[in-house]
């Protein structure tokens, strides 16, 4: 409740800075991945400050708010399930991989995969917007879709998701909700470019230790 409370008080971009920055720290990239270690609590925190930033694209993130907020709730089972023995990520994973359920619809290793990718969305729409903020949002958005999540969605989720880019709000509008009532544009751009530079880190540590299970080249069902 304590987080919450400060989510909602504080801008999301720097609730997942303040976040990413300890999870960067405990990380343990490398090739032994059996050694890895990604924190369940966090990643998934992390993951709920996304579904805020998404819905400040609007409806146009609809589905995929969902999917995502379906992904959390399948990881939030298992770690309350056991929270000592799934407080790493990796070890939920491994037992999947174990036990030969990773590949189902419903495990958590799949959630951990869609995770990942609608991660990597957000990482290419900020990374595009700090880059040339006079671009327009729309093209922003698809072009990041295009280049995350496209490949892996089926033509009916593709479809929905070029319809809904009608309703992608402007520029100065997407700017001002990730802003705040108190913010300005500089801190904005400052704090994106931290984001930014934090997720790249996580994001390519989540690739490794998903093409080591086999899991990287799934596609939606």
């Amino acid at each position: 409740m304590k987080r919450r409370r400060e989510m909602e008080r504080g801008s999301e971009i720097r609730s997942a800075i303040e976040e990413l920055t300890l999870m960067v720290k405990v990380l343990k990239p490398g090739d032994d991945h059996d050694a890895a270690h990604i924190p369940t609590k966090p990643f998934i925190y992390v993951c709920n400050l996304v579904i805020q930033v998404l819905d400040k694209i609007g409806p146009t993130m609809a589905v995929l708010r969902q999917d995502i907020h379906q992904n959390i709730q399948r990881l939030e089972t298992a770690h309350e399930s056991d929270p000592l023995l799934n407080s790493n990520l990796v070890e939920i994973l491994k037992k999947e991989s174990s036990e030969g359920n990773a590949r189902k619809v419903t495990s958590c290793s799949r959630a951990f995969l869609w995770l990942t990718r609608s991660m990597d969305f957000t990482l290419a729409l900020l990374q595009k917007l700090a880059k040339d903020p006079e671009q327009r949002m729309e093209q922003a958005v698809e072009e990041s879709y295009n280049t995350t999540l496209k490949l892996w969605h089926g033509w009916i989720s593709s479809a929905a998701f070029k319809v809904a880019l009608k309703l992608v709000p402007d520029n100065e509008t997407f700017t001002n909700l990730l802003m705040g009532k108190d913010g300005n544009y500089e801190t904005l751009k400052e704090e994106m470019q931290t984001l930014i530079s934090l997720f790249l880190p996580l994001l390519e540590e989540n690739h490794s230790i998903l093409s080591f299970y086999g899991l990287e080249r799934l596609k939606s069902t």
